[in-house]
């Protein structure tokens, strides 16, 4: 997805990827093959750029680490800042520190502290692993350590689970901002998310029910995560507005992320051309929304493996929706592809939007039914329709 943008802006890009099928490699016009872990594939990659970048946190810490070190090239974000998105109690213990807003949270080393931490919380509980979880994976809600105790087993002598409080929530929002290294930012406006399966399905930009001031506010907590992070790139800061009206960071994300796809065809910089801009130091673009409303609504894999029909018939159904697929193979559950439409009426893009998600995935009989999502103002989530996602699935986000 930044491939276009890169050719728009006359940036050569490089990509690493780990197989010629792989999306990317398939429309790159310079593809170096290997894994992101793997120093001798990365580096490889590094001596060819003047600026090193990520679709995902995975790369190892000493890779980066190593190239930084000597010098191979522009690593962006950089290492320091990256370690926040790659580990959650790092991330949680440096924003706490900052007196960014976070929910109660414990680091637990063995089962009676588990226990302790459950019961400060309230009886109940958020495990989750500091590092790799995705898409719900590597996180539980717990009511004694005997729930996490295979995850308790595994700890090395320095290993530690993260503890956090379960958030009473009425929606998830996220607020977007992309950063330069000297300092220059732009912030999208923020928006709604709703989960299916643990998995964003629907975002809505701007969030509903968001005053301007309020707007605001939070846009300035992520500009201010990122300054103090020292971010170079697009950095998501996913959030839980909390029945009181407050918010808290949930998540970190530093690189384009599934609830700014919206900004592809809703905004007059997409997400992608702006992470781009910012990693090149090129003048930051306008990050306004074209419409008054966008919808995304994320292509979740279900029983077809064949989309381009249903894609087909979406699109001329309704000459406004864009269509985006990833072409990465069908499974249930799975991130294969987006919709979007923008226009003035949040009820009238919301219903077009899922009526497409249906078309697509379900074919011409599913387009008719029943919308199952949440209603926009409540942000509650919706009833599932998928199968659960394959938890030996590698990172699909796109």
């Amino acid at each position: 997805m930044m491939i276009p943008a890169a050719i728009e802006l006359d940036l050569p890009l490089v990509v690493l990827a780990t197989a010629e099928t792989e999306s990317a490699a398939r429309v790159s016009a310079d593809t170096l093959l290997g894994r992101h872990d793997d120093p001798a594939a990365v580096r490889a990659l590094a001596e060819r750029c003047d600026a090193l970048t990520f679709d995902h946190e995975h790369v190892p810490q000493e890779i980066l680490h190593g190239i930084e070190d000597d010098a191979l090239s522009a690593v962006r974000p950089g290492s320091a800042a990256l370690v926040h998105a790659q580990d959650k109690l790092v991330m949680r213990d440096r924003l706490t520190r900052l007196g960014h807003p976070c929910p109660r949270w414990w680091e637990v080393r063995d089962a009676a502290e588990l226990d302790a931490a459950i019961a400060a919380a309230g009886g109940r509980a958020v495990v989750k692993t500091p590092r790799g979880g995705y898409d719900g994976h590597g996180v539980r809600i717990v009511e004694t350590a005997a729930d996490a105790s295979d995850w308790i087993a595994d700890l090395g002598p320095d290993g530690a689970l993260l503890v956090e409080e379960l958030v009473d929530f009425r929606r998830e929002l996220s607020a977007q901002v992309a950063r330069r290294t000297d300092g220059a930012s732009a912030a999208y406006p923020v928006v709604q998310s709703t989960q299916r399966d643990s998995i964003c399905f629907e975002v809505i930009a701007p969030a509903p029910g968001l005053d301007e001031e309020r707007q605001q506010e939070i846009q300035g907590l992520a500009r201010a995560i990122a300054e103090d992070l020292g971010v170079v790139g697009m950095l998501a800061v996913e959030l839980f507005e909390t029945a009181d009206g407050r918010v808290l960071v949930n998540e970190l994300a530093m690189r384009p992320h599934n609830t700014g796809h919206w900004s592809m065809d809703g905004a007059v910089t997409g997400q992608f051309e702006q992470h781009l801009r910012a990693v090149a130091s090129r003048a930051l673009g306008d990050p306004s929304p074209k419409a008054p409303w966008t919808v995304m609504v994320n292509l979740l894999g279900g029983a077809s493996e064949d989309l381009a029909a249903g894609a087909a018939a979406a699109m001329e159904a309704d000459a406004g929706v864009k269509v985006h697929l990833y072409g990465k193979s069908v499974r249930p559950g799975r991130k294969v592809g987006h919709v979007t439409v923008a226009g003035d009426d949040l009820e009238d893009v919301r219903a077009r939007a899922h009526r497409a998600e249906r078309l697509i995935i379900g074919g011409a009989d599913a387009a008719g039914a029943p919308d199952e999502t949440a209603d926009p103002e409540s942000g509650t989530a919706p009833r599932p329709r998928t199968a659960p996602q394959d938890p030996t699935d590698p990172r699909s986000a796109a």
